[in-house]
């Protein structure tokens, strides 16, 4: 037997999202986000489904502080809902939301828990969509004033902070290809968007780094890697263009100033490009304290010129799948890592997000979720290989705490290492939660 032992300091912890978890859509002077008015249009959210109640965190944030404690996670990493703090995305304050997040912090510390706050996990103000969105730069105004009152609010606090989460995912997915709000198909626009939402960033950073605030900062992208079907040079660079676009154009411009030059001349010749001014890539650039990354599957591409903008299509060579119908690619997730060191250097790395969609089977009131069990051991395993191979990794974050509104599938993809009946918002920790809590007890298990 080989033992998998982490480091005593590791980060044992798990995530949610704001309007994946909260619900109270409409109370404590909350406004409307992007998402409340995506969910209500028809067609959009799978059995039209919204967050209006979600697992109804915003009244049991007790009880989630609960079961971290119980979890023995170390580490909460959650998000603010940009309309609690701003409803209208910018102007008059409203101090009910401060007020409710301070609650849901000092709950944490009171039970042991570090808060890693991500400012921005989707919910955008309607307010603002109404004016362009991320699509319209004065975007970027209005984040950074909303992160300088929340650094303000919250110092001393809070010492760990995300600026944006996934930023592929609020850019290309939502933007150019509709399905997530706002449910736009325009490819110039989620460049416009990708590049305003960097720069925003950056901007923070400096805030951040201009008010003195105790702590860290960093970014979490979302990744995913596909490998070449075959040696073919067309294979190669096709996947090369398909990691570039999902992942270097989030990554370059924050570690080097500059965006992959394979994807901006394959978007240069189709007519495209991002809308760079003077001084953007300089403050995009600004030193990160660490990198959050957020991994869950990958695969294997090929060259297919009928297959859209980047002639690119995956390939299924049969690999075992979720039922969500992701691929299981846990080297992939080995792979992302040493691509970070080898491309970026020993900058610490977060795990913000890893997991996977299971049904649970009940059975007397319990749980059993052992497939879930089996990708989180597949991934910590390749996770610890990237350890100790030189990747500065610092703390892993378990996606989901609980069951949630898992976006455009409503309530339909459960994520949870805890169980919600969204009827009665009773939370039952299923078989992998008490894994977990075995995991972080131990520091690691054998194989």
């Amino acid at each position: 037997m080989t033992m998998i032992q982490f480091p005593k300091d590791f980060i044992w912890g798990s995530a949610t999202s704001s309007y994946q978890i909260e619900g109270a859509y409409n109370e404590g002077g909350r406004g409307l986000s992007i998402w409340d008015t995506f969910a209500r249009t028809e067609g959009k959210v799978l059995n039209g489904d919204t967050g209006d109640l979600a697992c109804d965190s915003y009244h049991r944030y007790a009880e989630d502080a609960a079961l971290l404690r119980g979890l023995g996670a170390k580490a909460y990493r959650f998000s603010v809902a940009w309309p609690r703090i701003f409803p209208q995305g910018d102007g008059e304050l409203n101090i009910e939301g401060l007020e409710y997040y301070h609650r849901l912090v000092d709950e944490l510390i009171a039970n042991g828990i570090e808060p890693m706050c991500t400012l921005y996990h989707w919910d955008l103000p309607q307010a603002l969509q109404d004016r362009g969105g991320w699509g319209n730069r004065e975007t970027i105004d209005a984040f950074v004033n909303y992160a300088e009152t929340m650094f303000k609010s919250f110092q001393g606090k809070i010492k760990t902070w995300i600026t944006f989460n996934e930023p592929w995912c609020v850019s290309f997915l939502s933007n150019e290809l509709g399905d997530h709000a706002p449910g736009n198909r325009d490819f110039q626009l989620a460049l416009n968007v990708a590049h305003h939402l960097l720069v925003a960033h950056g901007e923070t950073v400096k805030r951040f780094r201009e008010l003195g605030v105790e702590g860290q900062i960093g970014i979490a992208p979302n990744t995913e890697w596909f490998e070449p079907f075959t040696r073919k040079p067309e294979d190669v660079e096709a996947c090369n263009r398909r990691n570039a676009y999902f992942n270097n154009w989030f990554f370059d411009p924050v570690f080097k100033g500059e965006y992959p030059q394979i994807a901006l001349d394959w978007y240069k010749a189709k007519g495209f490009a991002p809308p760079v001014l003077p001084g953007d890539m300089e403050t995009i650039a600004q030193k990160v304290d660490f990198l959050g990354i957020n991994y869950y599957t990958g695969g294997v591409g090929r060259y297919n010129p009928e297959g859209g903008l980047l002639e690119f299509e995956a390939v299924d060579t049969g690999m075992e799948k979720t039922d969500f119908n992701w691929n299981i690619y846990p080297h992939g997730f080995l792979t992302i890592l040493n691509w970070v060191k080898d491309n970026y250097g020993t900058i610490p790395v977060y795990i913000t997000e890893n997991g996977a969609y299971y049904e649970s089977e009940e059975s007397g009131g319990e749980y059993h979720d052992p497939r879930r069990i089996e990708y989180i051991r597949r991934h910590l395993i390749q996770l610890y290989r990237a350890m100790e191979s030189g990747v500065n990794v610092k703390g892993y974050f378990q996606w989901s705490l609980m069951d949630n509104f898992e976006w455009a599938f409503g309530y339909t993809k459960p994520f949870g290492l805890v169980h919600v009946d969204f009827k009665t918002f009773k939370r039952t920790p299923k078989d992998s939660y008490y894994w977990y809590k075995e995991i972080i007890a131990q520091g690691g298990f054998e194989i």
